[in-house]
């Protein structure tokens, strides 16, 4: 559920720019009724405070070994006037996550960026996916497939996202609500069941150096592209997020937004089969049940990295690719979190693959601004 998360890399951002205003910036509102328009939403936003283009997804090597991989790219509205004409005015900043689950090492290889927006080497283009941070960079052609490259420290994405559904709009025609009041919503669409081709360099399992090497690789991904201005609530500590395309052709979206003692503050699912037909969850309908934890050996921070989601009358069983998948990004949001390949079962019979997102786990997500 990544609303949020955008929210906690705004706040971390201007925290680290030292950007004290004022008064108060405006940014513009998440409302319900304004319905997204594709493909000119799937640009950037820079009136919201936050935005994200995030994809993840399971990937195959020519010897059928599974790997994993997440890349995001997020702009953060500072609050900086816009009126400012210095081409290093930091009005947005622009930041990157890229990381490889590879079960051969074990644990998580993972990078990020940051970077103020300009120069042409750090933006996010309106009107269409194009976003950039230095060589790292996701734009969307004219056919509606997607190129992806980072070449990361330790190891490199080269990646070629290819449609075969509809976007799927989140929530009411992409109002997406995060919370109880409507003012805690995002803009939220997503595009499942993406057909992957390309490359990825993959770290040594050793440590050791050597010669960088591509593996080709095929398999099949998610993107999210979600935008808002919006604050977690006040009871919230973290969430637990899940994007899954699912082998018969259906894509399944859950969350649960928690308080400090593990409750509910929010939940939503949304599953859509391959037809097209759409079933939306709400709260009651959704339920995150941990069947066993993990604890990192850097932050001792404990994550449920085996879970039972319920959607209605279904539950999906989730088992890791493999336990260490934890992302430090405290360099650049803020945020200590575990985002981690799953695989997918069904009544015990193997349903699909996905990505599983949890936050909050460490300590309670900080969201004022200094």
């Amino acid at each position: 559920m990544r609303t949020i998360r955008l929210l906690l890399l705004a706040a971390a951002c201007l925290l680290r720019a030292s950007l004290a205003l004022a008064v108060e910036p405006s940014f513009a509102q998440v409302l319900p009724g304004k319905p997204i328009e594709l493909p000119r939403d799937m640009g950037a936003h820079p009136a919201f405070r936050t935005e994200w283009w995030y994809a993840t997804g399971w990937l195959e090597t020519p010897d059928h070994q599974p790997l994993g991989f997440q890349i995001t790219f997020f702009r953060s509205a500072t609050g900086h006037p816009s009126s400012d004409p210095s081409a290093f005015a930091p009005t947005q900043l622009i930041i990157a996550h890229a990381a490889l689950s590879d079960p051969a090492l074990g644990r998580l290889a993972h990078d990020q960026k940051i970077a103020r927006q300009g120069f042409g080497l750090a933006y996010a283009q309106p009107d269409n996916t194009d976003v950039r941070l230095e060589s790292w960079r996701m734009v969307r052609a004219p056919d509606g497939h997607y190129d992806v490259t980072a070449d990361a420290a330790g190891f490199a994405l080269h990646l070629t996202f290819t449609p075969t559904q509809a976007p799927l709009l989140q929530g009411e025609n992409g109002y997406s609500r995060k919370g109880p009041l409507p003012a805690q919503a995002s803009y939220y669409y997503s595009e499942p069941q993406l057909r992957v081709t390309g490359s990825v360099t993959r770290p040594a399992a050793d440590g050791a150096s050597r010669v960088a090497t591509s593996t080709p690789v095929t398999g099949s991904a998610w993107l999210d592209h979600e935008w808002s201005s919006t604050l977690l609530a006040a009871d919230a500590v973290g969430w637990d997020w899940l994007g899954a395309n699912l082998t018969d052709g259906a894509a399944l979206m859950a969350f649960k937004v928690r308080a400090a003692d593990g409750h509910a503050v929010w939940t939503h699912a949304a599953l859509r089969t391959a037809d097209g037909r759409i079933t939306q969850y709400g709260a009651g309908d959704v339920e995150f049940t941990p069947t066993r934890a993990w604890r990192s050996p850097r932050t001792n921070t404990q994550y449920p990295v085996a879970t039972v989601v319920r959607t209605g009358d279904i539950r999906w069983q989730l088992t890791p690719l493999f336990d260490d998948q934890e992302l430090d990004s405290r360099e650049s949001t803020g945020a200590l979190y575990w985002e981690g390949a799953v695989a997918i079962a069904r009544d015990g019979r193997p349903a699909g693959h996905g990505y599983l997102e949890l936050t909050g786990y460490d300590k309670k997500l900080q969201l004022e601004r200094r």
